[in-house]
């Protein structure tokens, strides 16, 4: 096993002892690719890394998969199974294997029939949601991540500079999004974060809008994009809000609101801060303003292989956020058959304060269209 994959399971063993438990066991998902440094997809074939506290790992894989399976460089117990007989004697096999009587699984990513698989192998088998545990591995960034995480910020930003020159009245929000996607690739997009988020007018008070294809975009709507490219395995979150032809007074002093609500987080953020301190900083200013019943969601959430992860940045949550923390700082302000704001950054926390990774402008912006 080489010395990068032995070290990256060792955390994970450790995640087991302190848990006291005897395994964790790894699905394909973020934390999986986390492990193994190679993407396998989640369909109907179960596909798990058991990795013991004490002694070497193992794995259920797909037949088919083995080809793939040899560029991980795993050399643990390997059962795998064709479709044609089934898996029931791979988990019977690896759990005979490795003698455990308990295990710590991915609450929000372990499917109900791979749980199952392991039970009717084993019945007596303690499982453990250790979702938390096992997905904090992934909260400190790597230099390694940093970079990848950069470079799908940069794309994103270029891809959304060359999607407003090409904004026009009447176009739909189903047109502009289509531009957004191309750009994506265009630039250099693996894939995307998440489906984007083009909203127009009173679209934009729907914090998860979809682009409609029968609205035309006109003078004086805001223009809410929300997007992210994936590069190398890493997700960009990007939110900003433009006015298009001209902006009413109302308008200004929404944005304005929701500028002053972002940086007021990112004055707060340093090494040693609560998820907590940062969402009390930002939603703090938009309740003492006059649109505090515009309310309606939280401040942000971490940021990396998944485009939603720990820390969740809202009040109440006072996990302590160390230095390599990338989180989203995207307070907004939603009304409801009038149109919304949100502003949206990727921050790293550092040391002594706090790095932007995002870098398109936040100031108020009128596009001449």
């Amino acid at each position: 096993m080489s010395p990068s994959l032995a070290h990256r399971l060792a955390d994970y063993a450790a995640v087991a002892a302190d848990l006291g438990v005897d395994a964790v066991a790894l699905v394909p998902g973020p934390n999986f690719m986390r492990a193994v440094r190679h993407g396998f997809g989640g369909n109907e074939r179960p596909l798990v890394l058991m990795i013991p506290a004490k002694g070497p790992a193992a794995a259920v894989v797909p037949n088919l998969e083995l080809g793939s399976w040899e560029l991980v460089g795993f050399d643990g117990a390997i059962f795998d199974w064709r479709d044609q007989d089934g898996y029931a004697k791979a988990f019977d096999d690896l759990m005979r294997h490795l003698a455990i009587s308990s295990v710590a699984v991915e609450g929000q990513v372990m499917r109900v029939f791979v749980h199952h698989a392991m039970l009717a192998a084993q019945p007596d088998l303690r499982i453990v949601d250790a979702e938390r545990e096992i997905s904090a591995l992934r909260m400190i960034k790597t230099t390694e991540d940093l970079t990848a995480l950069q470079r799908a910020i940069d794309i994103s930003e270029r891809a959304l500079t060359r999607t407003l020159d090409t904004v026009r009245l009447g176009q739909t929000e189903k047109q502009i999004e289509q531009t957004l996607v191309q750009m994506l690739f265009e630039e250099g997009a693996d894939g995307l974060s998440f489906p984007p988020i083009v909203a127009a007018g009173d679209n934009s008070a729907r914090p998860h809008a979809h682009a409609r294809d029968d609205y035309a975009v006109k003078a004086g709507d805001a223009l809410l994009l929300d997007f992210g490219a994936r590069k190398d395995g890493f997700c960009a979150d990007i939110t900003r809000t433009v006015f298009l032809d001209h902006v009413t007074d109302e308008g200004r002093a929404v944005y304005d609101t929701v500028l002053r609500a972002n940086l007021a987080g990112l004055d707060v953020t340093r090494a040693g801060v609560t998820a907590h301190q940062i969402d009390d900083a930002v939603i703090s200013v938009l309740e003492a303003s006059p649109f505090a019943d515009r309310i309606r969601t939280k401040t942000g959430h971490g940021l990396g292989r998944d485009v939603h992860e720990a820390p969740y940045i809202m009040r109440g949550n006072h996990m302590v956020l160390p230095e390599g923390t990338v989180y989203t700082n995207e307070p907004g302000l939603y009304q409801i058959g009038n149109f919304g704001v949100r502003i949206e950054d990727d921050v790293l926390i550092t040391a002594d304060g706090y790095e932007t990774l995002t870098h398109f402008p936040k100031d108020l912006t009128v596009l001449s269209c």
